[in-house]
């Protein structure tokens, strides 16, 4: 049996949701009513239903996120919502809090969400063993620790491959919530390593001012793809639930390509959901949100990963400004840009700024608005007009599924065979007399071009054969009829052919593989606090969200490391890292102030409240 390999893209809504699937993803991922951490990205039960039967269709597959941490008077809540989500067939629930393996559940299955923060193979197998089908993989893996993970345990591994990188180990930013009490475990992140900061040195000197230090770039590791599947991946996941519908169908057909490209004529792996996509637009990851890219940490850490001058999107790089010719600008590859676009550049303040084209003529560019650009700015375009009418048309990504068709006779008329890419079968009869056609001609090759008009359903007939004894003839009405009832008929016979995969949560008590548990554990219910007990776990600090100590609390463990990204790191810099930084570093941003402390050991930052005692490593360890 080949491995199948799948691309799972974010769905906003039912209409995002749709485009994915028809720009070719193997399943989506959607928020439920309540629960998810993205709380603006919310959907009813009854549009998650829609969703999917449109996604079964295709054999692709539909999960829902309930990815928040739970608090004990939501329990219930909770537990009848899954009950709801299991009636309308979805396939599986991503799930963060250890609570929902404790409730009485239907036999559903579950992922294990990034926020339960993935990276060790102990506890990967451990939730294995418990019970989860499919562990989401934290994005500061590399190649090497997820072929490792991948050794231990047999359990299924999603891997992000592009879109925005959460600076924080998923699930372990406190930020947001020790600011003003809106936490990201509870889906309602306020997103405080975008803003702009100030470094100050232990002297007091400011180092750096007015910049975006906690901001990094967005993650593309699609040309790992072979790597990664050989380290045992086999769901590649796209970032972006609140990402507009441009930004889907772009990176999911981009994926779907390299996929294909990847998947053709290989004996181990195929595809995971049937159909065949067409674009008229041309994808590229550069035309749609982005804030430059990286692949972090997949190929250990070798380059700088921070997106300091703006957290906004970059978007494509055109070209330098050659000069400003009166009231227009001339660039390089001017020849590229619309009327509409909108164009990026980092100012004199180190400062992201735009312009929007009013018009494009004889290659110069008319701002509607003309400000002073140094020769040589570098211009990024961030809104791509032509491409995103493109993208936008319903018709820019269509998905149809292949079939094979026979029209042949019977004793009392004639039936219509259509057979699909999967080998589901929808047999039409029609009761008809057998007349021959006029002077006695086949319409052999009209009766083909009529069964040939899919049109609207999601089929396209590779190969049509007509199969008579006589020529005989066939009104093209009743052959527009039976073309139409064996589509719909497969239709049906294609859904009741899905089988949803079910799996009964059985309580084990194999040991998990700590003993004392942390705020960082996000526990903040009795039902995870049972779960965690009954695998042998007995000290368990609560959720930082139930506890946290104003002012003096670790707010973010992150593997970025600001010292690195100055060129003053001791371990991998060592040879031109020049004179030693004068610690603590301290991040300032209005009132607020944060203090680095630096583990080198592990190789990761931490984000302390300004009040916080602790003490400076030294590198004496090397």
């Amino acid at each position: 049996m080949k491995k199948k390999i799948e691309i799972l893209a974010p769905a906003k809504d039912l209409i995002h949701g749709m485009a994915a699937i028809n720009s070719g993803a193997d399943a989506v991922y959607i928020g439920a009513p309540q629960f998810g951490a993205r709380s603006n990205a919310t959907n009813s039960i009854e549009d998650i239903a829609e969703l999917v039967k449109y996604a079964h269709l295709f054999h692709a597959q539909v999960f829902v996120v309930i990815n928040t941490i739970l608090y004990d008077n939501e329990l219930e809540t909770c537990r009848q919502m899954i009950w709801k989500l299991y009636d309308i067939k979805v396939d599986a629930l991503i799930v963060q809090d250890m609570a929902i393996m404790e409730m009485d559940l239907p036999p559903i299955v579950l992922h294990a969400s990034t926020q339960a923060n993935n990276r060790d193979a102990d506890k990967i197998k451990f939730l294995k063993d418990a019970g989860m089908k499919r562990v989401v993989l934290a994005r500061e893996l590399n190649l090497h620790q997820i072929k490792t993970i991948s050794t231990a345990s047999d359990v299924e591994l999603e891997f992000f491959v592009t879109g925005a990188l959460c600076v924080s180990f998923s699930g372990n930013c406190y930020m947001s919530v020790a600011n003003g009490e809106r936490s990201a475990n509870r889906g309602s992140c306020a997103q405080n390593c975008r803003l702009p900061y100030n470094l100050i040195d232990g002297h007091g000197e400011t180092l750096i001012k007015n910049s975006h230090l906690l901001s990094i770039k967005d993650f593309d590791v699609s040309d790992q793809i072979p790597n990664l599947i050989e380290a045992g991946v086999c769901s590649f996941k796209i970032e972006g639930r609140l990402k507009d519908i441009v930004y889907v169908k772009n990176n999911v057909s981009y994926l779907r390509q390299k996929l294909d490209a990847f998947l053709e004529g290989n004996d181990s792996y195929t595809k995971a959901s049937s159909g065949k996509c067409t674009f008229t637009f041309d994808s590229a990851l550069n035309k749609s949100f982005n804030r430059g890219y990286t692949d972090y940490f997949v190929n250990g850490r070798d380059q700088s990963i921070g997106s300091w001058e703006s957290p906004k999107s970059k978007g494509q790089y055109i070209g330098k400004l050659i000069k400003t010719v009166s009231n227009a600008y001339q660039i390089e590859n001017g020849e590229l840009l619309n009327n509409g676009d909108g164009l990026c550049y980092i100012n004199d303040n180190n400062e992201a700024d735009g312009i929007y084209v009013n018009k494009v003529e004889n290659g110069l560019a008319y701002p509607n608005v003309l400000k002073e650009l140094k020769e040589g700015t570098f211009i990024y375009r961030n809104n791509d007009a032509a491409f995103i009418k493109i993208v936008e048309r319903e018709d820019s990504a269509v998905r149809k599924i292949s079939t094979t068709l026979l029209l042949t006779e019977n004793e009392n008329g004639f039936e219509l065979i259509a057979t699909d890419e999967d080998g589901f079968v929808s047999t039409v009869h029609l009761e008809h007399a057998k007349e021959q056609t006029k002077n006695n001609e086949s319409i052999a090759e009209n009766i083909k071009t009529q069964l040939a008009k899919t049109g609207f359903t999601p089929y396209k007939a590779d190969e049509i054969n007509v199969m008579f004894s006589e020529n005989w003839f066939l009104p093209i009405s009743k052959i527009n009829e039976m073309r139409r009832t064996v589509f719909e008929q497969l239709s049906a016979i294609r859904m009741a052919g899905y089988k949803v995969e079910e799996h009964q949560l059985v309580k084990t008590s194999h040991p998990y593989p700590e003993t004392k548990l942390d705020f960082m554990y996000n526990v903040s219910n009795k039902l995870a606090r049972k779960f965690y007990e009954r695998h042998g776990v007995t000290e368990i600090e609560k959720a930082f969200e139930l506890q946290w100590e104003p002012g003096k609390s670790r707010v973010m463990t992150t593997k970025y490391c600001i010292k690195y990204e100055l060129k003053k790191c001791p371990i991998h810099q060592k040879e031109i890292m020049g004179e030693k930084l004068k610690e603590p570093l301290v991040l300032k941003q209005g009132e607020l102030e944060y203090k680095l402390k630096f583990n080198c050991k592990p190789c990761e930052m931490e984000i302390w409240e300004k009040d916080a005692e602790f003490e400076i490593e030294e590198d004496h360890f090397h």
